[in-house]
């Protein structure tokens, strides 16, 4: 399993967010509720040292930050994720480098790179294994409403292999 450093979000977005999932789990698109909750990711890779909650936590003084969930996207094809992008802002990229930045001493065998600066595509997962029958319907559940206007409340260590996540 991986470990993650990730966003989270106020209860008002992470409702939102729940009511998309269960709109694609009741539409038979296989949709991440209930099993998560809703997150952002920055970091990743296959260990992340619990030392960096340490140095992570000087960051949490930049939250509650406001952000925007916007359109909707897959990754892949075949089986892919459907997810909502998180709009970049300056302060959201900000955060991603510095928590980069301090995670990398800490990260085994190092970040996946999909969460490198400049390769790093800040979105929130909706679906898993969404099938090319299913994309169109699973879009337009997906993509209502348009924008979601919310809040980063703060940041999570999320250990995959206990389950179990951890508050910054």
């Amino acid at each position: 399993m991986v470990h993650s450093v990730e966003l989270v979000f106020d209860p008002a977005t992470e409702a939102v967010i729940r009511d998309i999932w269960d709109a694609l789990r009741d539409a038979g698109i296989p949709s991440q509720a209930p099993a998560s909750r809703p997150h952002a990711t920055l970091t990743v890779a296959e260990r992340i040292d619990p030392a960096v909650d340490e140095l992570l936590s000087p960051l949490t003084t930049r939250f509650p930050m406001p952000c925007t969930i916007g359109a909707p996207l897959f990754f892949g094809r075949a089986k892919a994720v459907l997810a909502r992008l998180v709009v970049p802002t300056a302060a959201l990229l900000d955060v991603h480098a510095e928590v980069h930045s301090r995670c990398m001493p800490h990260l085994r065998p190092g970040p996946m790179s999909n969460a490198l600066p400049d390769a790093w595509t800040a979105h929130v997962t909706m679906a898993r294994r969404v099938v090319p029958a299913q994309m169109a319907r699973a879009v337009r559940i997906a993509g209502k409403p348009a924008e979601i206007k919310g809040a980063i409340v703060g940041l999570r260590r999320w250990d995959g292999n206990a389950k179990r996540e951890f508050a910054i």
